[in-house]
């Protein structure tokens, strides 16, 4: 494990998606020789934890952030005591917003750093990998030229699956909940549930197991799936425990929410599904994936400015991609994989 005296500081507290593209970054900034810090919110915490290079320093973000005056001075307070009795040679806010950075207000660093549209150095450049931005910026390197991009980087340890390894049947994971965060909810990144339940209602034709992923939140998908023989995992299994279910899986298909993320760092093939939002920001890079992105016509797209959405009422980029046009590309995956063919990663623009 490398890591030296050098010591950064990490202010990014979620959503999932977004804490598994500076993962890789910060794997880089800790190879530099720097030993990380990581203040991160409760749902990020149990992912981390599988890091062990991460020092995990925890926030309750929800009181931190939307709870009462008296819970949000308690809780950033409370922060600052923790990381305002060290001297840091990196401060880095992972964030546009400016009201992150009272996070560490009394904090002594030889640098700091925060995201701003106004700063070439500390942008996220357009079309470019998450990963290798953050990377880029961490380390300080204007161009931030490598001959080959960050992978997603896979958790060091992980718990056992909470289901058994797939039976000789194919077993295809479908996400159709999601896209949401605690601060807001981001719907127009939703491919149609009713997708998901004609993709669910052909796999099974088939005679394959179909397994549903999602958070706590997601219930309410439940009752379109009702008359469907399908394997209901939706906010049951921890961030962790979901990494180790994918593996299980032959495939995922999800549209761009936390766990497609972690799908991306299983050794599921994986299909991703994507309309307002550009998929070379996030899409993982690895061998075994694909991204399909709609609305290549259209001329809003993609709406979304790294900050939020246009007001779309109708999302219809995301919505011209169908599910025999997914079911297609899952086929071709499968079969490559197969025949023992890593494929790279790529997109499908429609």
């Amino acid at each position: 494990m490398r890591g030296g005296s050098k010591r950064a500081l990490i202010v990014r507290l979620g959503a999932i998606g977004d804490i598994i593209t500076v993962v890789p970054a910060a794997r880089a900034l800790h190879d530099a020789g720097f030993e990380v810090h990581w203040v991160c919110g409760n749902a990020a915490r149990p992912l981390l934890q599988c890091y062990p290079w991460v020092h995990v320093i925890p926030l309750n973000d929800a009181a931190a952030l939307t709870g009462s005056f008296g819970q949000r001075l308690r809780h950033i307070v409370g922060l600052w005591r923790r990381i305002a009795v060290r001297r840091w040679d990196l401060s880095a806010i992972l964030y546009f917003d400016r009201r992150y950075r009272i996070l560490t207000l009394p904090v002594r660093a030889a640098r700091h750093v925060a995201l701003s549209s106004r700063d070439r150095k500390t942008n996220l450049i357009a079309v470019r990998s998450y990963s290798d931005e953050f990377a880029r910026i961490l380390l300080d390197r204007e161009d931030g030229c490598r001959p080959q991009g960050l992978a997603p980087l896979r958790p060091e340890t992980l718990p056992p699956s909470p289901l058994p390894p797939a039976p000789p049947r194919r077993r295809i994971a479908l996400v159709p909940g999601g896209a949401s965060n605690l601060i807001s909810q981001q719907i127009l990144r939703r491919w149609p549930v009713e997708n998901y339940v004609t993709l669910a209602a052909e796999l099974r034709k088939r005679g394959w197991e179909v397994v549903l992923l999602g958070g706590p939140d997601d219930a309410w998908v439940r009752p379109s799936f009702q008359n469907l023989d399908v394997t209901d995992w939706i906010g049951r299994a921890s961030l962790p425990e979901v990494i180790s279910l994918c593996d299980t899986c032959d495939a995922v298909i999800s549209h761009d929410t936390g766990p497609m993320h972690l799908a991306g760092l299983s050794h599921a093939a994986l299909i991703a599904i994507f309309g307002p939002s550009n998929p070379g920001h996030v899409l993982p890079r690895r061998p075994g994936v694909v991204g399909i992105w709609g609305g290549q016509t259209f001329a809003c797209r993609p709406c979304y400015d790294l900050r939020s959405y246009a007001q779309c009422q109708s999302p219809e980029c995301i919505r011209q991609v169908s599910p025999q046009l997914v079911l297609a590309e899952l086929d071709r995956l499968l079969e490559a994989r197969t025949r023992g063919v890593a494929e790279p990663w790529r997109v499908v623009s429609l």
